[in-house]
């Protein structure tokens, strides 16, 4: 039985930073085989640089994935090409967006391949992305096989679950930074979560400052979302699966404060 560590997304350098303190023990603690974090708002303000993907590297990450804010910074453009453990949502379309939505780690004696995608309900409107996971799939060629779907809708994410359902190993929603409590191993063997959660500033407006996040909702004027101060958590999930199946018997949320 292997060991699987998804970090929901990380928020900023205080994110990075509690990150890299809090991971290692998490890691030792479980017996993590591999580790995949969420990192598309890890840059301050949001997006993610070559600094905060470093950072997330050299926390612990094994795969770093990403969501709407993948190409906010255009910095991070050449790292996307050029590492292939940085992904993007593999429904953008053809063309234009730089790295790949699905890379595949070696681990000697069996594979795991991870895949980023992203919804289309109250997104941008990237190609459908149930047409997408099929399309991947038939290209994949190990049973162990990892997703972080990256959606507004709770509606959408359900349904991508049960879509995949018997089909991956695991099932990760992420975006809206707070972490439910619907986490399940489907009938097949399928893990599941509609969002893992966020790793930042826990007094805040998914990782905003309180007062910025209230007064835009109050006074409806642009400003800009400064990520908030004070103590940090760190949420996501962690899997237990069958490496030669490709199916999972265990799943728990994880809150570290």
């Amino acid at each position: 039985m292997k060991k699987l560590l998804f970090i929901g997304d990380v928020v900023g350098k205080a994110g990075c930073d509690f990150l890299r303190r809090k991971i290692h023990g998490v890691k030792q603690l479980y017996g993590i085989d591999v580790t995949i974090v969420n990192g598309e708002n890890s840059a301050q303000g949001n997006g993610i640089t070559p600094d905060s993907a470093d950072m997330l590297f050299s926390a612990g990450a094994d795969v770093v994935t990403t969501g709407n804010h993948a190409f906010r910074r255009r910095e991070s453009y050449p790292v996307f090409e050029s590492n292939q453990f940085l992904i993007r949502p593999a429904n953008y379309p053809e063309g234009a967006a730089p790295g790949k939505g699905v890379c595949l780690l070696d681990m000697g004696a069996y594979s795991i391949a991870v895949v980023n995608l992203m919804g289309t309900v109250y997104l941008d409107p990237l190609d459908n992305p149930f047409t997408i996971a099929d399309q991947i799939l038939d290209e994949i060629d190990t049973p162990n096989i990892f997703v972080d779907f990256h959606a507004e809708a709770t509606s959408e994410k359900k349904s991508m679950g049960y879509f995949l359902e018997g089909r991956v190993t695991g099932v990760f929603g992420t975006h809206t930074h707070v972490q439910t409590s619907d986490e399940t191993i489907l009938p097949g063997g399928t893990a599941y979560i509609t969002d893992a959660g966020m790793t930042g500033p826990e007094r805040s407006c998914l990782g905003v400052d309180v007062k910025t996040a209230v007064d835009r909702f109050r006074f409806r004027m642009p400003s800009r979302f400064n990520v908030a101060e004070g103590d940090c958590f760190m949420c996501g999930v962690y899997v237990e699966f069958d490496e030669k199946t490709g199916k999972s018997h265990k799943i728990e949320r994880l809150i570290i404060r």
